[in-house]
């Protein structure tokens, strides 16, 4: 009789962890083919334009998506009083109608500003976004700005805010002619990313992720001037790591750290120092390609 309850136990211990481990597997096989869930959440609803803040058009562009099917990317064109351009790439939540305020900065200080949905993201089209897919969106506004609108690169300067800092980064590795790099509240890599969300750490990162965004190892290669800006109160990306990518870029660089701010009101909280620190660093970028 003493003997049942034990058995029962060591098949129950047996059961139970079975179905442990088929959960567990289930969920690493899950991160494995939908992580990009996990990092894009893109929004279809526009809330603000440029309407009634500047003049404004909207554009499409067509890029191949991997079925073959050419598919339609979004953006707004505003143009500026002077012939720089900011390509302004946004992050991994809602769509360009959350980033229209924090372009207008930009625009005040002169500069025209495309800014882009990438596929999957308000207007645009296409599937839910991949970082294969991003970077491509990311190069079709590029050859926009210099193929149709017949901008010069040197004129151009990209702006990458947090997920965007990553994609930012990227374009300007395969584009060296750009003028300047702006990566405000962005991170390292996402592998350390997932060194900052506990919940992450359970699982085999190293095996399993594949949608990397590796900035660290492509900062190095920059051959442009680039600023990195964070707030020092960011919950979200701590701002150590822009402190490594400024670290690892070459120069002429420079870092802007802002005490007060958060992940998503930089400019708001360092108000006329945040545009006077873009104006020189502008001066020097332009500095820089006028050597």
């Amino acid at each position: 009789m003493s003997k049942m309850p034990i058995t029962f136990l060591l098949k129950l211990v047996q059961i139970v962890g079975g179905l442990v481990a088929i959960a567990y597997l289930s969920a690493c096989i899950y991160l494995v083919f939908w992580q990009n869930r996990f990092i894009f959440f893109p929004s279809s609803i526009i809330e603000i334009t440029p309407a009634g803040l500047a003049s404004f058009e909207d554009v499409w562009l067509p890029v191949l998506g991997s079925s073959g099917k050419v598919e339609r990317i979004h953006g707004w064109w505003i143009p500026g009083e002077g012939k720089q351009t900011v390509l302004y790439l946004h992050g991994n939540g809602i769509n360009i109608g959350a980033n229209v305020n924090h372009a207008m900065r930009f625009h005040q200080l002169g500069f025209s500003v495309l800014l882009i949905d990438y596929r999957g993201y308000g207007r645009s089209e296409g599937d839910f976004p991949t970082e294969a897919s991003v970077y491509r969106d990311a190069e079709t506004a590029w050859h926009y700005l210099t193929g149709e609108r017949q901008i010069s690169a040197k004129d151009i300067f990209i702006y990458g805010h947090s997920l965007g800092g990553a994609i930012a980064i990227d374009l300007a590795a395969k584009h060296p002619e750009a003028a300047g790099l702006i990566v405000e509240s962005s991170f390292t890599s996402m592998r350390n990313m997932v060194n900052e969300r506990p919940v992450f750490q359970l699982f085999p990162a190293d095996i399993i992720l594949h949608q990397r965004f590796d900035s660290i190892s492509k900062v190095r290669s920059l051959k442009m001037p680039v600023l990195f800006i964070h707030g020092m109160l960011d919950t979200e990306i701590p701002y150590g790591m822009s402190k490594m990518l400024f670290a690892a870029a070459p120069s002429p660089k420079r870092l802007f750290l802002v005490p007060d701010a958060g992940h998503n009101n930089v400019a708001s909280i360092a108000g006329v120092e945040y545009l006077q620190t873009v104006q020189n660093f502008v001066r020097l970028a332009t500095h820089s390609i006028n050597k």
